[in-house]
């Protein structure tokens, strides 16, 4: 079990390939307890071959990985009681209910019956699932089929809860309910490692890891991501956001452009300079009723600035 002042996480040099394709490239990073920290990428990246190496069911090429103080690839039994994954498509069996899906999961995991009773109350409680406990698993919604997964991830009490992808198609108010769990199970102490496609989601990670190509390019809290994200940021409202992209890019002083619905992000080298070049730029495409003002980034824009840029640090 990990010290007091110990990483809840430690990974080091992490390494993995395909034949030909190296899909994790020599990684490293510490996670602390009751952290949240977020793997941030595009397809491809590695994101779901370093979560299935930090569950102890895919083997490193190299590396090493200690969760609360054991190591995964040295006792990846021993590491699986002190975690819990929750994979893209969690095994719930859908011809089950609720409830029985909870204590085929507890049954896995050697919990006691008067644990489980107690346990599978509470997290069903927290999830808002109480009422459907004796419904079919097949028979909810994708949002409650989540949070059903994360009750049978739960129901051991781990250490550690690795979640790839958990929202991934759920519904908004599901999306909320479940990160509402999450809060809490950080303030009791449990530390989360999440993938997302979610960039909002990326926001309320305690940490962020950019991957890139295998590699993680970047690695820090989004507050200190958007301060290093280069160049200053404006934002364009527009009826025709394709068309204030067209009349903008590669102009100079622009660094990128993003489109976000009805509005368009630019990225600019220097606002003050910029902005009115700009604005007569739209105007001499016939664009007049945009604005060009300063706005600060989100983690989308640091994300596609930062990883433009090329391999970084």
């Amino acid at each position: 079990m990990a010290g007091p002042g110990e990483a809840a996480i430690r990974v080091q040099g992490l390494s993995k390939s395909f034949g030909p394709v190296r899909a994790v490239r020599a990684i490293g990073f510490d996670v602390s307890p009751g952290e949240i920290f977020g793997l941030v990428g595009p397809d491809g990246a590695g994101k779901t071959t370093t979560m299935r190496m930090l569950a102890a069911v895919l083997q490193p090429d190299a590396g090493e990985i200690v969760i609360d103080g054991v190591n995964v690839a040295a006792e990846p039994e021993r590491a699986k009681l002190h975690l819990s994954y929750m994979p893209q498509r969690f095994g719930l069996y859908e011809d089950l209910t609720v409830s029985e899906n909870i204590f085929f999961y507890a049954e896995l995991f050697g919990v006691s019956r008067n644990d489980r009773m107690t346990r599978s109350q509470q997290l069903l409680g927290a999830a808002g699932l109480l009422p459907f406990r004796r419904r079919l698993a097949g028979q909810l919604s994708g949002g409650m089929k989540q949070k059903l997964g994360l009750v049978c991830a739960l129901i051991h009490t781990p250490k550690v809860l690795l979640l790839d992808e958990p929202t991934t198609g759920v519904d908004p108010v599901s999306r909320r309910d479940f990160w509402a769990i999450l809060y809490d199970l950080r303030e009791s102490g449990v530390t989360i490692v999440l993938s997302t496609a979610y960039m909002d989601e990326a926001e309320r990670c305690s940490r962020l890891a950019l991957l890139h190509g295998g590699a993680i390019r970047y690695c820090d809290t989004p507050s200190r991501l958007k301060v290093s994200m280069p160049g200053a940021l404006l934002a364009i409202p527009a009826t025709d956001p394709r068309g204030v992209r067209d009349a903008l890019t590669g102009k100079p002083g622009v660094l990128g452009i993003l489109l976000m619905g009805d509005r368009v992000h630019v990225r600019v080298d220097d606002a003050a300079r910029r902005i009115p070049e700009l604005q007569r730029l739209l105007a001499e495409r016939g664009i007049t009723e945009a604005s060009v003002e300063p706005t600060e980034p989100g983690i989308e824009d640091v994300f596609v600035a930062l990883l433009g840029q090329g391999s970084g640090p």
